[in-house]
């Protein structure tokens, strides 16, 4: 059974009367990414500060493991096994990007020498060489997220927790984000991601799970959250009206749009019902002009999940 770079069980946190983790369970294999989404004050970021041992849980919670070690009882070794990058950058703009390394290697208690050599090779790793001499200050966001996450691997951490790390990026800066994030991984780094872009969790993670008031309302693969959402669908468009009147009166269970002359049929996506559609249609002698299929994505899953409504413009189609 592969082994977990994180387990929680029964996870709370309350503040007063308002409780913001409500009993959740984590499973995060190591060598993997994991997302956690929900909207603003689902408890994201308080999910993350438990796990790092920034803040404490409540005493009601269950047993907690980070990187093999009980989260209450060994929190100074979980420390050492973990990096965390915040949602607001730790950078400091007043001293130098290869300054800032430096101050990392003193905090993590490395030689000078060592020092030296680890953030040479992490400001080589990050594309920051020519920039290191300047200050912080004059970065771009993408530069300083970068810088963020390579001060974050002075101490070489097998789970690092990454807090909505490309908020505010332009999205090239954020594609160049996600390869950084996949080569940690392909380098056994277990990545624990929180974000509110919907195509970066579709993107980078192997399990999501939707956070919503305190509860995991869902878990499991991009693939396997979609497939909890009903509307998959494939849309025929026909450009002859006496075409269309012929496929409808066929496709009885298909809906009509009669002012467009397209017919939805209900469909899970997947390959194999796909090929029968088509060999059905076939053998029907029905020929669309246009064929488009569309599947649920994390946006309907993510609406779905967290009590809003579902936006079908936002839904993925593909035309055939």
């Amino acid at each position: 059974m592969t082994n977990l770079a994180i387990a929680a069980n029964g996870l709370r946190k309350s503040y007063g009367d308002k409780t913001v983790l409500d009993g959740i369970d984590l499973a995060v294999p190591e060598g993997t990414i994991f997302s956690l989404l929900g909207p603003n004050g689902a408890g994201k970021t308080t999910a993350v500060k438990i796990l790092s041992t920034l803040i404490s849980p409540d005493p009601a919670s269950g047993r907690i493991s980070v990187g093999g070690h009980d989260l209450a009882a060994e929190a100074q070794a979980v420390r050492a096994a973990i990096g965390v990058t915040g949602q607001f950058s730790a950078v400091d703009g007043l001293i130098t990007g290869e300054e800032n390394m430096l101050l990392m290697a003193d905090l993590h208690h490395l030689s000078k020498r060592e020092g030296r050599q680890v953030s040479a090779e992490l400001l080589e790793r990050f594309d920051l060489v020519e920039a290191a001499k300047k200050p912080a200050s004059t970065y771009s966001g993408g530069m300083k997220r970068r810088l963020d996450i390579a001060m974050t691997l002075v101490g070489n951490p097998r789970i690092i927790f990454l807090d909505e790390p490309t908020t505010g990026l332009d999205p090239r800066s954020r594609h160049n984000m996600w390869q950084i994030i996949r080569e940690l991984v392909s380098g056994g780094t277990t990545v624990f991601l929180t974000t509110q872009y919907l195509e970066e969790a579709d993107e980078l993670a192997d399990r999501i799970a939707v956070l919503n008031d305190g509860k995991i309302a869902a878990q499991g693969t991009a693939e396997e959250l979609k497939r909890l959402i009903p509307g998959g669908h494939i849309r025929l468009r026909f450009t002859d009206p006496a075409a269309y009147q012929n496929a409808a009166s066929t496709l009885r269970e298909a809906s009509r749009d009669d002012a467009a002359l397209a017919l939805q049929i209900p469909s899970d996506g997947t390959q194999r019902e796909l090929r029968s559609i088509l060999d059905w249609l076939d053998s029907a002698g029905i020929e669309a002009d246009e064929l488009t299929v569309h599947t649920p994505d994390l946006d309907d899953v993510f609406f779905a999940m967290t009590g809003g409504a579902t936006v079908p413009n936002q839904s993925k189609e593909t035309a055939r």
